[in-house]
C-alpha cells in the first residue's frame, strides 16, 4: 500500500498474508498472540485437536481460567484440570484460577504495540489500548489460526474518533465509551474498526484506554486501536516490559472512511439503563432512583485507578444502609496493589465485600440482584439475564458514579460530590509476580503429557455438507439484538455445561421460549428466525454449536452480529437476510418452508433465495465471501480444511509458548 496510512491499516498491512485491504473484502491475517478463556476454551481445546496438529504454531497463546471458578460441584475444576494438561501438551501458557481476568492479565503482561491478537472472547478488543489490533473470534477459528492457517476477516471500515481536550472532574473514559454507545447504539460499530487520535489521547491513561477498547464490541464494532505513544511506554515500563515499547500512529493526513469528534471538555457522568449497552442517558435523568446493588470492578474498570477513585469517595464513609457492594480488581497485581496502596482498607472500612480477580457477577456467576430491583454496576453489558437473575434491571456507569450511588443509596451525578477526592497513589513497585502463568514443557516432553477429560468434556458436534435443499418447520421466531446468552447460558449453573453441548443446548432461548429445545428435538430440527442485530454480544460459539446439535441448518435474520454470523458458518449452519424485511411480521412458529436450490445457489456465489410454504413466498438473500461458500457446501471449516488439503502456513520459529522475538509484530513478553 502506499500513501498515507492510518493506524489500522498499517498494523493489518503488516499482517497481511492474502486478499485487499478494501472495507468488505475477505482478507488473510498471521496471528501474533492467542487469548483464550475457560469458558470458551474447551470447545476452542476439543476443535484444536480435531485439527490433528502437534504443536501451537503462533509465537504466543495464553490460556486464562476466570469464568468458571465457582465449583459448586466437580465440574469446573475437571474443566480446569482438561485446560490445564491441554496448555502443556499443546504448548499454550496457562493462567491459574485466581491470576486474574483475560483481559487485564493479558494487557498487563503480553499485550504489545503493532501486534495481532485473536481472541475467544469478545472483550479481547481490550489490547487495542496499547495500539494492538485485538479482535474476538468463535473458539473454532481461534483454534484454526492457533494451528497456524491463520486468521481471516472482512476488512473494516475504519473511523477515527478524534479526542479534543481534557475530561472534567468526575467524568472518566467509562463516559467516553458510553458518549459512542449513545451515538452509535448496539448496531452501529458493525463492520468498522474506531481509532482514537487527536490531543485528548494523551490524558487518558493505558487503563483508559483500556475500558474504552474493551466496551467497543457493544458498538458491534469489530476492533478499537489507540497509538502506541508516550502514556503507553510508562504503562509498559512500569510492567517492566518497557523494551516491547514501539511508537505507532497514523501517518500524518492518513484517510479514513468516516469521521466522529468527541469533544472531553463537554462530557458529563453518562449511565446505561436497563437492558442495553446502547440505552445511555446522562446521570442527571435518572438521578434519585434507589438501588439495591453497587458492583465495581470486573471484566472492565477494575484497573487500580478505577478501585482507587471509588474508594476515594468512599473513604471515612459507609455504604448506605439498604445497598450490598462489591469489588472485584482485575488481576492478581492489581489485588496486590490496592492492598498495599490502602485502597482495600477503604473499601472494607466502607462495608463493601472484596471479591477475587475473576469475572464473577459480570458474567452471572454470583451476587445476582433482586428481581425487578436496580443494580447499578461498572460492567460492560446489562443484557436481560445476564446477571443471573430474570427480570433483573442492571444500570451500567462509571466507578465515580457507582461510589456516588453506593453513598447515597440512589443513583446518584457525582458531580454533586463537590471537589473530587485525592486518590492514593499507587506504589511505585507493583508486584511482577508471573509464577502464576504456568510455562509449558518442551515440545519434546509435552508429548508425554496425559490429557485429563472429565466425563462432562464432550466433543462438539460436526456440521453436514449443505444439502440441496433445506426443508423443514420455523422453531421459533425471536426479537431484534438476541444476545448469545439468550442461546447459551450465562451463571454459574449454565456456564459449567458448556463444555457439554448436548447439555448446554437444554438453556437456548430458555428466556424467550423454553420450548425451544424440546420442540426442536421433535421436529427433527428446522429454521430459526430473528431480527437485527441476532447473537449480538459473546463470541461464545456454543449459541452456534447448540443450534447444530438441535438439527438447525439455517437461520433468517434481519441483520447478523460480526461475530456470531461468522460462528454460524464455521459450524456449517447457513446465515440468510430477509430481502424485505416486512416478511419478518408474516412468520409463525411452526410455519413449514422449503428453500430450493440451496447448495447450487451457494456453489454459483448466487444471492437470490425463496423460502416456500406455510404463508406464500419469503425471499432471502445470501451474503458469503467465496471461502465462506466452500466452508457451508463442505459442512464446517473443520470439514473444510480436511477436504481442501489446505495447509497451516507455518510454525512459529522454536517453543509455541515461548516469550516470543522483540519484533514489533512478535508476539512475545517480557
Amino acid at each position: 500500500m502506499t500513501g498515507a496510512q492510518n493506524l489500522t491499516l498499517k498494523i493489518l498491512a503488516g499482517h497481511l498474508s492474502a486478499g485487499r485491504l478494501v472495507p468488505g473484502e475477505e482478507v488473510d491475517l498471521s496471528v501474533d498472540q492467542i487469548l483464550i478463556e475457560d469458558a470458551t476454551g474447551s470447545m476452542t481445546a476439543l476443535q484444536f485437536e480435531a485439527l490433528g496438529a502437534d504443536r501451537v504454531a503462533v509465537p504466543l497463546a495464553v490460556m486464562y481460567v476466570d469464568h468458571n471458578v465457582l465449583q459448586i460441584d466437580d465440574k469446573n475444576m475437571d474443566e480446569h484440570r482438561y485446560l490445564r494438561t491441554f496448555s502443556a501438551r499443546y504448548g499454550v501458557r496457562y493462567s491459574r484460577p485466581g491470576n486474574g481476568i483475560c483481559h487485564y492479565v493479558h494487557l498487563e503482561r503480553f499485550a504489545r504495540p503493532g501486534g495481532l491478537l485473536v481472541g475467544a472472547d469478545s472483550h479481547s478488543t481490550m489490547a487495542g489500548a496499547v495500539g494492538m489490533f485485538a479482535v474476538g473470534a468463535g473458539g473454532l477459528d481461534v483454534a484454526v489460526a492457533m494451528a497456524g492457517y491463520g486468521f481471516s476477516l472482512e476488512c473494516p471500515e475504519v473511523v477515527k474518533v478524534e479526542l479534543r481536550g481534557e475530561l472534567p472532574a468526575w467524568v472518566q473514559s467509562k463516559d467516553v465509551i458510553l458518549e459512542l454507545l449513545r451515538r452509535y447504539g448496539v448496531r452501529g460499530g458493525v463492520g468498522r474498526v474506531f481509532e482514537f487520535a487527536g490531543e485528548g489521547v494523551a490524558a487518558l491513561s493505558v487503563t483508559d484506554r483500556g475500558t474504552i477498547c474493551n466496551m467497543i464490541t457493544e458498538l458491534g464494532a469489530t476492533a478499537a486501536v489507540f497509538p502506541a505513544d508516550g502514556r503507553t511506554r510508562e504503562w509498559l515500563a512500569a510492567q517492566q516490559r518497557e523494551e516491547d515499547y514501539v511508537p505507532l500512529a497514523a501517518d500524518e493526513g492518513a484517510a479514513y472512511d468516516e469521521d466522529e469528534v468527541v469533544e472531553l471538555s463537554e462530557l458529563e457522568p453518562l449511565i446505561a439503563k436497563p437492558s442495553s449497552p446502547g440505552n445511555v442517558v446522562p446521570v442527571r435523568e435518572v438521578a434519585g432512583t434507589g438501588t439495591v446493588q453497587v458492583c465495581v470492578g470486573s471484566s472492565v474498570n477494575s484497573s487500580y485507578e478505577d478501585l482507587a477513585t471509588a474508594a476515594a469517595v468512599l473513604r471515612e464513609n459507609i455504604v448506605h444502609p439498604r445497598v450490598e457492594m462489591t469489588v472485584t480488581p482485575g488481576s492478581r497485581q492489581i489485588l496486590d496493589t490496592i492492598a498495599r496502596s490502602g485502597v482495600y482498607l477503604d473499601f472494607v472500612a466502607a462495608g463493601a465485600r472484596m471479591l477475587e480477580p475473576v469475572c464473577g457477577p459480570c458474567i452471572g456467576v454470583g451476587q445476582a440482584p433482586s428481581r425487578g430491583e436496580p443494580s447499578v454496576r461498572t460492567f460492560n453489558r446489562n443484557f436481560p439475564g445476564r446477571s443471573g437473575t430474570d427480570g433483573d434491571e442492571v444500570y451500567l456507569c462509571s466507578p465515580a458514579t457507582a461510589a456516588a450511588t453506593a453513598l447515597a443509596g440512589e443513583i446518584s451525578d457525582p458531580r454533586a460530590l463537590g471537589e473530587p477526592p485525592t486518590i492514593a497513589p499507587a506504589p511505585s513497585d507493583p508486584s511482577m509476580d508471573d509464577r502464576q502463568i504456568l510455562s509449558p514443557p518442551p515440545p519434546d516432553e509435552a508429548r508425554t503429557v496425559e490429557i485429563v477429560r472429565g466425563p462432562n468434556i464432550v466433543p462438539p458436534p460436526e456440521g453436514e455438507p449443505l444439502p440441496t435443499a433445506l426443508e423443514g418447520r420455523v422453531v421459533v421466531v425471536v426479537e431484534d439484538d438476541v444476545s448469545t446468552g439468550d442461546m447459551a447460558p450465562d451463571g454459574a449453573l449454565g456456564m459449567s455445561l458448556w463444555s457439554n453441548i448436548p447439555e448446554c443446548a437444554k438453556f437456548m432461548f430458555r428466556r424467550q421460549d423454553p420450548g425451544f429445545h424440546d420442540r426442536a428435538l421433535e421436529w427433527g430440527g428446522g429454521f430459526i428466525v430473528g431480527g437485527h442485530n441476532y447473537g449480538q454480544g459473546s463470541s461464545r460459539e456454543h449459541a452456534a454449536l447448540a443450534p447444530l446439535h438441535l438439527g438447525i441448518r439455517a437461520v433468517v435474520a434481519k441483520s447478523f452480529a460480526r461475530i456470531h454470523r461468522r460462528n454460524l458458518v464455521s459450524q456449517g449452519i447457513l446465515p440468510l437476510l430477509f430481502v424485505d424485511e416486512r416478511d419478518y411480521g408474516r412468520i409463525n412458529e411452526g410455519d413449514a418452508w422449503k428453500i430450493g436450490a440451496v447448495r447450487e445457489a451457494v456453489e454459483a456465489g448466487e444471492t437470490g433465495l425463496a423460502a416456500k410454504g406455510d404463508g406464500g413466498e419469503i425471499r432471502l438473500e445470501v451474503r458469503l465471501s467465496p471461502r465462506e461458500r466452500e466452508i457451508l457446501l463442505a459442512g464446517g471449516t473443520l470439514k473444510y480444511l480436511r477436504e481442501s488439503g489446505r495447509k497451516p502456513v507455518g510454525a512459529a520459529e522454536g517453543d509455541g509458548a515461548s516469550a516470543g522475538s522483540k519484533d514489533p509484530k512478535s508476539g512475545g513478553s517480557s
